[in-house]
């Protein structure tokens, strides 16, 4: 996409939902970036009028397989209710946000804010520093998607995981430092990764 070669990455994102419904994000990427872009270009508009019909199409199919395995239309959502995850518009995770922070030791509940703020503070900055347009709405629907769902709530950073894209700021900052500063930044970085991993390791559940 960034390179505007809108046929291949219509494809690709065919490919990709194909594999499961989080495919989502690269279809709004693919058919926000090409939808705006004919809308500034309108002359030659097949490549990305292309793009739009063919990103969704590998999620529909996903979507339509499981359906014809359980023999419902919906049958995806049903499964994902029998493992207690689908769509709640963040409720479970204010739920469990708030037992954390009504627990004797509220420290946790506070990591987690402060790790919201944190993203909130990394679209901000990925926003103003020009982050390409299609990188920024993929990775806006991943957080959302992250936030949205009821799944196992130690599970939210490794869906984060994929919003990789919002790191590249930091990463252009990075790049302007002196070697100190990126080496302390990357061990401090290693040392509460290593930190979260231990602790949902040998905690309640897998990470």
């Amino acid at each position: 996409m960034l390179t505007e070669r809108w046929v291949p990455a219509g494809w690709l994102c065919l490919l990709a939902g194909l594999t499961r419904p989080t495919g989502a994000a690269l279809v709004a990427a693919v058919v926000v970036a090409a939808a705006l872009d004919l809308r500034r270009s309108p002359r030659h508009p097949w490549q990305r009028a292309q793009a739009i019909a063919l990103a969704p199409l590998g999620l529909l199919g996903y979507l339509l397989f499981v359906a014809s395995r359980t023999h419902d239309l919906f049958g995806y959502f049903a499964v994902t209710r029998g493992w207690h995850n689908g769509i709640d518009l963040g409720a479970a995770f204010l739920d469990r946000l708030g037992e954390m922070l009504a627990a004797p030791s509220p420290w946790p509940g506070l990591a987690v804010v402060a790790g919201v703020i944190a993203l909130g503070a990394l679209v901000r900055w990925a926003h103003r520093d020009g982050l390409p347009l299609p990188l920024l709405v993929y990775s806006l629907v991943i957080v959302v998607l992250a936030f949205v769902t009821s799944g196992y709530f130690g599970s939210k950073p490794r869906y984060l995981l994929t919003a990789f894209p919002l790191l590249l700021p930091i990463a252009g900052w990075l790049a302007g430092r002196r070697m100190a500063w990126q080496a302390g930044i990357a061990a401090a970085t290693l040392a509460v990764a290593a930190a979260y991993g231990a602790v949902w390791l040998l905690g309640s559940g897998p990470p």
